[in-house]
């Protein structure tokens, strides 16, 4: 939802749902979820309480709703590294993790609204949290499949050293510990690639000369 105009002028374009979704994904990633109560929302969204109800039961179900959204752009970045880079599943990898990295200067100042969302909701039955969750293997599942597709010998494995390399990225930027955090992430991530293929080209090399 993010957009280069201004917000006031933005805004008012909005249909209502619309406008409180934009007023919550503002108050929560800048003030936090639990800080921010339903009339602070509404205040935002140039609308009421009651308006607010109208679309969204409770307040878990707008935070809900807004963490969907964001996944959903996660997931728009799957399909737009398959799409830019046809039957070449390397180039996808590296092409997701370039999202990430090209990402982590807005985390800088945010912080990933996942991981922030994770430390304030420990409830698992939460259904934000169950959105997330559900992301998450979502994620972890077309993660693998692009390690199976670039043919590396243990897809589970390299997508589970891609995704740790991707989430200690954004809490590396957002505390600040590493410099330079998008290029090192990339090339570490070239890295593991690189590793894994040399790996499944070494095993098909032995395999044809025994």
């Amino acid at each position: 939802m993010a957009s280069t105009e201004r917000r006031p002028s933005r805004v008012a374009k909005l249909p209502p749902r619309e406008r409180i979704l934009d007023a919550a994904e503002e108050l929560f990633q800048s003030e936090g979820i639990r800080r921010v109560g339903v009339q602070a929302i509404a205040e935002k969204a140039e609308t009421t309480k009651m308006a607010i109800y109208r679309h969204f039961d409770t307040k878990d179900a707008l935070v809900a709703e807004w963490l969907r959204i964001v996944a959903a752009d996660y997931q728009a970045a799957f399909d737009r590294v398959e799409a830019e880079h046809p039957d070449r599943p390397a180039e996808q990898i590296l092409g997701l993790a370039r999202f990430i990295a090209e990402g982590l200067p807005a985390i800088s100042h945010r912080g990933c609204p996942f991981i922030n969302s994770l430390a304030e909701l420990p409830d698992r039955s939460h259904p934000a949290r169950q959105v997330i969750e559900q992301h998450k293997a979502d994620q972890a599942r077309r993660l693998t499949a692009m390690c199976a597709a670039a043919r590396l010998p243990d897809p589970g494995q390299a997508a589970a050293e891609i995704t740790f390399l991707l989430e200690g990225a954004q809490v590396s930027k957002q505390n600040g510990s590493i410099v330079q955090t998008g290029d090192r992430l990339m090339r570490i991530i070239e890295g593991v690639v690189d590793r894994h293929r040399a790996a499944s080209g070494a095993a098909q090399e032995a395999a044809s000369g025994a």
